[in-house]
C-alpha cells in the first residue's frame, strides 16, 4: 500500500508545473530560422556569436546569439517531408517562440524578377488534393490529432509580417545584374505556394499563379507552416527570387541563387534583431 501510494505521488508531481520562485527568470526566448539548403543559412550560422552545435535524431542543429535574441538554426533539406520532419523535431527539443523561414523560390508574379522578395502572408500546398478528370482539385491536409481539415492557406503571424514589414522599408538589398544593368530589388507582401516539384515551365508557372494568386513557388515552407499551425507556433515565411520559374529556371537558379538567398538573409538577420530589441525592452 505504502509502495502505491508512493507511485500516484510521484506520477502526480510529473504532471504537476512547478511555479518559479519569486525573482527566478522565465528562460529567454528563442526563434528558429530553417532553410533548405547550406547556402541559405551560411549567412546566419557565421554571424552567430556563441556558436553551439547539437545533433538531434542525426540532425545539426546550431545555437547561438543573433542581434541581441537567441535563436536556433537548421537545415531541412528539400522537399515537403524533409522540411516537416526537421520541423516537428526542432519544435520538441528547442521549444521556440517563433519559426522563420528563409530561402530562395521562383517567381510566379510576373512583375517579379531575381532579387526580389516574397515575405509570405499566406502559405498553400499546391500539389496536395484530389485529382479528377478536371485535373488536381486543391484542398487543405487534415490533422493527424483531430482529422479536421487544416485551411488550404496558412496565415503567416500578424506580429512577425509587422516587424517584417518594418525590416523591409529599411533594407538595403544586394543589387543583381541583368541585361540593362544592375537592378536594386524590391520587397512585397504576397503568397508562397508548396510543392515536391522544381517549377521550370512556363505553362505551370501560369497556372499556378492564376490558380492561387500566388507569386512565387518552392518547395517546403507551406510544409512548416502546417506543422507550425497544428502546434500553434507562430511562423513566417520569408523567400528571395532566384528565377522566374521557366524553361530557365535552373540556369538562373545557378546564377542568381546565391545572391538571393543573402538578401533573404539579411531580411531575417534585421527582422530578428527586432525580436532581439523587444526582449530587450521587456521588464
Amino acid at each position: 500500500m505504502t509502495r502505491f501510494v508512493l507511485l500516484f505521488a510521484l506520477q502526480l508531481a510529473c504532471l504537476i508545473s512547478v511555479p518559479l520562485h519569486a525573482g527566478e527568470e522565465q528562460p529567454a526566448p528563442v526563434t528558429a530560422i530553417l532553410g533548405a539548403m547550406e547556402v541559405e543559412i551560411s549567412i546566419l550560422t557565421k554571424a552567430l556569436t556563441e556558436p553551439a552545435e547539437q545533433s538531434v535524431q542525426q540532425l545539426k542543429f546550431t545555437r547561438g546569439m543573433l542581434g541581441g535574441r537567441r535563436v536556433v538554426i537548421a537545415r531541412t533539406g528539400v522537399g515537403k517531408v524533409n522540411a516537416a520532419i526537421v520541423a516537428t523535431l526542432l519544435l520538441e527539443h528547442f521549444k521556440p517562440s517563433e519559426v522563420l523561414f528563409t530561402g530562395i523560390a521562383g517567381s510566379l508574379n510576373p512583375n517579379m524578377h531575381p532579387g526580389d522578395i516574397v515575405i509570405a502572408e499566406k502559405t498553400a500546398q499546391h500539389d496536395f488534393g484530389d485529382f479528377t478528370a478536371q485535373g488536381l482539385q486543391s484542398k487543405g491536409t487534415r490533422s493527424p490529432v483531430t482529422w479536421k481539415r487544416n485551411p488550404l492557406f496558412f496565415e503567416a503571424d500578424k506580429r512577425l509580417l509587422a516587424l517584417a514589414h518594418v525590416s523591409a522599408g529599411r533594407l538595403k538589398l544586394q543589387a543583381l545584374p541583368t541585361s540593362e544593368g544592375e537592378r536594386t530589388p524590391k520587397i512585397l507582401r504576397g503568397v508562397v505556394v508548396t510543392g515536391d516539384v522544381f517549377v521550370a515551365d512556363g505553362g505551370k508557372k501560369g497556372e499556378l499563379h492564376k490558380t492561387f494568386s500566388a507569386d512565387a513557388v518552392e518547395m517546403e515552407g507551406a510544409a512548416v507552416a502546417q506543422v507550425c499551425y497544428q502546434q500553434n507556433v507562430p511562423c513566417l515565411v520569408i523567400r528571395c527570387m532566384s528565377d522566374v520559374a521557366d524553361a530557365n529556371a535552373l540556369k538562373d537558379a545557378r546564377s542568381f541563387g546565391p545572391a538571393a538567398a543573402e538578401n533573404s538573409a539579411r531580411l531575417i538577420q534585421d527582422l530578428v534583431a527586432q525580436l532581439g530589441d523587444e526582449a530587450g525592452k521587456k521588464p
